[in-house]
């Protein structure tokens, strides 16, 4: 036999997770088993990391966060709207036969002559001011396109910093902040944009290739393409949460964690978006969203992986000459 010191903390029984007596035996050793599963089932390092993304999520308010995003969220479509009636004006305005049709089509489908005659007046006023409608919704687009990067922002830092409370070098002029959110905002558009190009182009030529090749009769095939399509779309929801995850943190994100958490994201968005499809109303997706985006930075503050070096931070050399 081998002698072996052991540490007296050691010895001590650990608390179970779950310390409830009922004195009845047979309960009793069920609830016993039933703890050691659990403090078992915890200690599995995934789980463990889930539980501490998870806190981290509910303690630092994510849920709260989420709503916020979600409101400048809808509160854009409004603006948005506004923009794409003026465009329909304009060109309306270029076309009038194409206008004195839709207008004659309002006034037969309305049976009421005098409701008839009050949309018809709404319709060409709305043309003849399409420009104060046009100027305006982009006016308010900006404003809350801005609103809505400051608030995803400021959620997306929340989760990130080592604490809760933001330090004295978070704080920036209110100029700062409007240029640095529409810097932002005009990259992720950038980034939306060309991930849903790829999308589209990818599932085009794709459907193009198969035409061409005379295999749109192929039953087992339908399935290959199926995931085909869902790989790539997964690729595109990639390289747009990297971008969120990787430039709008003011800390640097540590290199697996960002790649595996930003993985989670896309594959998770995509199911979002599938289940959006058969049962929710497509506007939920905004708030799903946000509550993927905030919890998936939460899990990536939260990892812990061995030799996971830190990626450099976008913009760092730039913020440290302008401190």
């Amino acid at each position: 036999m081998t002698d072996k010191q052991e540490n007296p903390q050691d010895l001590q029984p650990q608390k179970p997770l779950i310390d409830i007596k009922t004195g009845n035996h047979t309960v009793d050793e069920s609830i016993v088993r039933v703890s050691r599963f659990a403090t078992w089932f915890q200690a599995i390092p995934a789980v463990a990391h889930f539980i501490r993304a998870l806190d981290r999520f509910n303690d630092r308010l994510g849920s709260q966060f989420g709503a916020a995003i979600t409101y400048f969220s809808f509160l854009s479509l409004i603006p948005i709207l506004m923009v794409s009636f003026a465009a329909v004006g304009f060109v309306l305005a270029s076309n009038q036969d194409l206008l004195t049709d839709i207008i004659n089509k309002i006034v037969s489908s309305i049976s009421d002559p005098t409701l008839a005659t009050t949309l018809k007046n709404t319709v060409n006023t709305a043309i003849q001011q399409r420009a104060t409608v046009g100027i305006t919704g982009l006016l308010l687009a900006l404003y809350s396109g801005l609103n809505w990067m400051g608030n995803l922002r400021e959620a997306i830092r929340a989760q990130s910093r080592d604490v809760w409370e933001r330090k004295p070098d978070d704080k920036e002029k209110i100029w700062k902040r409007y240029i640095r959110d529409l810097l932002s905002l005009t990259g992720l558009m950038l980034a939306l944009v060309i991930t849903l190009s790829l999308t589209s182009v990818a599932g085009s030529a794709q459907a193009s290739i198969v035409s061409a090749l005379g295999l749109d009769g192929i039953d087992w095939l339908r399935p290959a393409l199926t995931i085909i399509a869902t790989s790539i779309s997964v690729m595109a929801n990639y390289l747009l949460f990297l971008w969120i995850f990787w430039i709008l943190p003011r800390h640097k994100p540590r290199k697996k964690a960002l790649f595996r958490g930003t993985l989670l994201a896309a594959i998770g968005f995509e199911v979002i978006k599938f289940v959006m499809t058969l049962t929710l109303p497509k506007m939920a997706t905004f708030y799903f969203f946000a509550r993927l985006t905030l919890f998936c930075a939460a899990w990536i503050a939260t990892a812990k992986y061995k030799d996971d070096p830190q990626m450099p931070e976008a913009g760092s050399a730039s913020r440290h000459k302008s401190s």
